[in-house]
């Protein structure tokens, strides 16, 4: 049996990652002044620019239609498919997969997750289909693995939140005065508030990375993601990677920039860490 792996592009794996296990990404959509689809015609640096210029920025799931047309292309030479979407808590893209690959040996997964989260999955799916494994197989075990995803962020402003209807003005002017840096965690499929940080990204952040990961031993080491937005400083993410390998023996350490669905809400600063615990 071939299989196709696909994902939608907020699932946000590194292009060597994609490239790698050859997995289908389907494009969201950007609306910024005019429509755009995310990671083809639209980065994440055009939508920065685009907002602190004044615009603002909206996305859009992928539309019945849309993967339609995807799922289409991928019977051309494969016997079944795989799709992993966000959470369905926070997008309709899973739901409207589910209508475009009925009556179809269409797998789609709700990853009950967000961005590399979500890509976590794709990739555990592109590697049990090398194994030889059949879809639904690959599908009902992939039920159970990402039951264990992790999924954390910190964030440096609240001002995309806000923006973007998630914030309240309020909430956003007293973390902003206060320095504060919330980390949005995601739990039974929904994003919530974890704790609040204070002080200065650089050493806020890796504060974040030992409460996450010290002292446990409860987490499977074979990969974790540090996803980023694209205005976190290189010296930044070389801090959190150091300390990522102080707090365990991981075997891969990967770094997406988050595209253009993430940042829209998280803004330039912004980096968390995803894994699977055992």
């Amino acid at each position: 049996m071939k299989i196709k792996i696909s994902m939608d592009s907020a699932c946000d794996l590194t292009p060597e990652l994609v490239a790698r296990y050859d997995i289908g990404v389907v494009p969201m959509t950007i609306v910024c002044g005019d429509t755009y689809k995310d990671g083809v015609d639209f980065s994440p640096e055009d939508l920065f620019k685009w907002v602190e210029g004044g615009g603002v920025c909206t996305t859009a799931a992928i539309n019945v239609v849309e993967y339609t047309e995807r799922f289409d292309e991928y019977f051309e030479d494969h016997d079944a498919v795989i799709h992993v979407d966000l959470s369905s808590e926070i997008s309709a893209c899973f739901q409207n997969a589910c209508l475009a690959g009925a009556g179809r040996p269409v797998y789609v997964i709700d990853s009950r997750s967000l961005s590399s989260g979500a890509g976590m999955i794709a990739v555990d799916a592109a590697i049990m289909a090398e194994a030889g494994m059949d879809a639904e197989e690959i599908y009902e075990k992939l039920l159970e693995r990402l039951k264990t995803i992790e999924t954390s962020f910190v964030i440096d402003s609240l001002k995309y939140l806000h923006r973007g209807g998630r914030c309240s003005g309020v909430a956003a002017l007293g973390a902003n005065i206060l320095k504060l840096k919330p980390c949005i965690e995601m739990e039974n499929g929904k994003m919530d508030v974890g704790r609040k940080y204070r002080g200065k990204f650089e050493v806020v952040i890796l504060q974040y990375v030992k409460d996450k990961l010290a002292g446990r031993d409860d987490i499977d080491y074979k990969r974790i993601f540090m996803t980023h937005a694209n205005g976190v400083p290189d010296e930044v993410l070389a801090s959190v990677r150091a300390a990522i390998l102080e707090c365990g023996p991981f075997e891969e350490i990967h770094a997406p920039i988050a595209g253009c669905t993430i940042s829209n809400h998280c803004g330039p600063v912004t980096l968390g860490i995803l894994y699977y615990r055992l």
